[in-house]
């Protein structure tokens, strides 16, 4: 190819940029508009679950921010004693777990749960932490779990669907999790 046919093909993409970035802007945009009054409710929800207190006047969630990202984050509020638990292992971001959970949105409606799943535990998921299709809000709360814990956690829409959704689940939807870490198998030893 020629140094003429590369300099237009250069210079033809350089003029299309603005629009392909202009067409992702309005697709942001009515997004945005479509979802402006949802985004606000699950956002005001949001707020005022990172303010709730318990009935002794103390946070009832704990703000979880993992190390490999300061502006993510998930709210984990712990139903068992955590002193029965400290001792039971906790997983890596590379390892495989078996978790019961019952997932809705911040207005109670039903998404999904591990209660018709039959294999090979019953009624639990079995998945590792680095898959892919995993968001990130439940490597967050997995990896700051014991096995044992059963906790509600709380994920923002950015660590769950985003701005995007997924089927049933509207973009800005925060996930309300009730999630109970049961085994680490074929646990990994930290290097």
């Amino acid at each position: 190819m020629s140094i003429s046919k590369l300099t237009a093909i250069a210079a033809l993409l350089a003029l299309s940029a603005p629009i392909f970035t202009a067409c992702n802007d309005d697709d942001s945009s009515k997004t945005d508009a479509n979802y402006a009054a949802w985004n606000k409710a699950n956002q005001a929800w949001l707020d005022e679950q990172q303010n709730r207190l318990d009935e002794n006047g103390k946070a009832y969630y704990k703000k979880v921010v993992p190390t490999w990202n300061s502006s993510a984050y998930v709210l984990i509020h712990q139903f068992n004693d955590p002193e029965e638990t400290k001792d039971n292992l906790v997983p890596l971001l590379t390892s495989t777990v078996d978790v019961r959970y019952r997932v809705t949105l911040y207005d109670g409606t039903p998404i999904d749960s591990s209660s018709t799943i039959t294999s090979p535990v019953p009624g639990a998921l079995r998945t590792q932490l680095n898959s892919s299709g995993l968001i990130s809000g439940w490597k967050i709360a997995l990896t700051h779990m014991h096995v044992g814990d059963t906790c509600e956690i709380i994920i923002p829409y950015a660590q769950a669907y985003g701005i995007t959704g997924l089927n049933t689940v509207k973009p800005y939807s925060n996930l309300v999790f009730n999630m109970r870490l049961l085994d680490i198998p074929y646990y990994e030893v930290k290097p």
